[in-house]
């Protein structure tokens, strides 16, 4: 589709560009003509056929998408409140080891598109994947009063350091009163910290989410630009399992932040460690462990 309107129009795409449109919609028609026809005719960049369309378009044109709740996006996201969706997509957004849906509960949301069809079970698309938590935390970001401006440092970049400081201090307070607002209450620490960071990097940057049911664990990238770089930084998400030790939990995480950081070639990687044990004290739960000397550049924060 992309070539035949190269041929038409004369406006071409670059690699990146291709590459981007693919990895974002997995090749779902809807999302594809839907982008394409974002980038190239809604703006008057766009409409000036000389203007070579690079990935920033594309990306540019997907948060357009979002923000607007196209039709397509607002009807999948209405089918989040159906129980058998949630027993189906909870779980993925949580990285829980079970889960009670049925294989008719996947067939379902199979069927809707939300979820790929092959497996391993997962959001379909990088998209849907954006969508799913932006829905559900909407009413949250609404609610939060953090403004960007108060976690950017004296160089311009963003002070992901802070901003988790400022973050285990708003969840120690408030996580039981925002949790038990989710429908997804499963997910309800991951979603929270998800809205928290959206209301953030939406000034000026974006998060990249991986989601996989059975992983035990939510992988959020933050990509912001600094001038003229473009800075990554990784979130790792994980659950304390009751029947696991706190010690085994962080050396593993380190080690999957780790590899995702050399995977991303990120700035710097954070492990958050969410412990639902109501007979622990807010006192054991919370910390941050700074990166040791000589070791990989992880943050292990507890919650």
């Amino acid at each position: 589709m992309l070539a035949q309107h190269t041929d038409e129009t004369g406006q071409a795409f670059t690699p990146d560009a291709l590459d981007t449109v693919w990895a974002q919609t997995q090749g779902q028609p809807w999302l594809v003509n839907a982008l394409a026809s974002e980038a190239c005719f809604a703006t008057a960049a766009g409409r000036d056929r000389r203007h070579m369309v690079t990935a920033a378009d594309f990306f540019e044109a997907r948060e357009r998408l979002i923000q607007r709740r196209a039709t397509h996006l607002d009807y999948l996201t209405d089918r989040l409140d159906e129980e058998r969706v949630r027993r189906v997509v909870e779980p993925i957004l949580s990285g829980a080891t079970d889960s009670d849906h049925t294989a008719r509960d996947v067939a379902y949301a199979r069927d809707l598109g939300l979820v790929a069809r092959d497996p391993p079970l997962r959001i379909a698309n990088p998209i849907y994947a954006e969508v799913v938590p932006r829905e559900l935390t909407w009413a949250t970001q609404e609610g939060l009063v953090q403004e960007a401006a108060w976690y950017v440092d004296p160089d311009g970049g963003l002070d992901v350091v802070a901003l988790l400081e400022a973050f285990q201090g708003f969840f120690r307070e408030h996580s039981e009163h925002w949790v038990e607002r989710f429908h997804y209450r499963e997910a309800g620490p991951q979603l929270l910290l998800q809205a928290y960071l959206q209301r953030v990097v939406n000034g000026g940057g974006r998060i990249e989410r991986e989601y996989g049911l059975g992983r035990g664990r939510t992988d959020l990238l933050i990509i912001r630009p600094q001038h003229d770089r473009v800075r990554r930084f990784v979130i790792e998400c994980k659950v304390l399992h009751p029947r696991r030790s706190l010690e085994s939990t962080i050396d593993e995480g380190a080690q999957q932040t780790a590899g995702y950081v050399d995977r991303c070639a990120a700035d710097a990687g954070h492990l958050v460690l969410f412990n639902r044990n109501e007979r622990r004290s807010w006192d054991d739960k919370v910390f941050h462990h700074r990166p040791s000397a000589g070791g990989p550049d992880i943050h292990v924060w507890g919650m």
